[in-house]
């Protein structure tokens, strides 16, 4: 009786697993919008992004010690499900103000997905992630 609730809970993780990954390369194959009649938005809007990004920022060391500011372009795309994919640097400051903005990025919660003609969508998004020193 063990053996069999055993086999039948490894058999129900399996379809669950081959289903999840099913769903990832299904949504990865779909069209990524530039824009959408309703673009992504982030939990709260603006002001509460910008919030966490305050909140969750630190100010890489290195660049600290040499001063350096900047204005960090990051791409990513936001799935179907609000998640954050593929993010990447689209313009590039100083290596670890790069690091750091993407690594925020990928922090970030789930956001409201965008929509276009009533269908949820993948839409890119460009945010500019800026470093200044007090």
């Amino acid at each position: 009786m063990k053996k069999l609730i055993l086999m039948s809970l490894m058999a129900v993780c399996c379809l669950v697993t081959a289903s999840a990954q099913k769903t990832v390369v299904s949504q990865k194959n779909q069209k990524v919008y530039d824009v959408a009649e309703q673009m992504p938005e982030y939990p709260g809007g603006m002001p509460a992004m910008f919030e966490f990004l305050m909140k969750n920022m630190q100010y890489p060391k290195d660049a600290e010690k040499q001063k350096v500011e900047g204005r960090v372009m990051v791409m990513f795309v936001v799935e179907t499900d609000g998640s954050i994919s593929d993010v990447k640097v689209a313009k590039k400051t100083f290596p670890s103000l790069d690091a750091e903005a993407v690594r925020v990025v990928q922090s970030m919660p789930k956001w409201t997905p965008g929509r276009d003609k009533g269908k949820v969508v993948r839409v890119q998004y460009t945010l500019p992630v800026s470093f200044r020193l007090k």
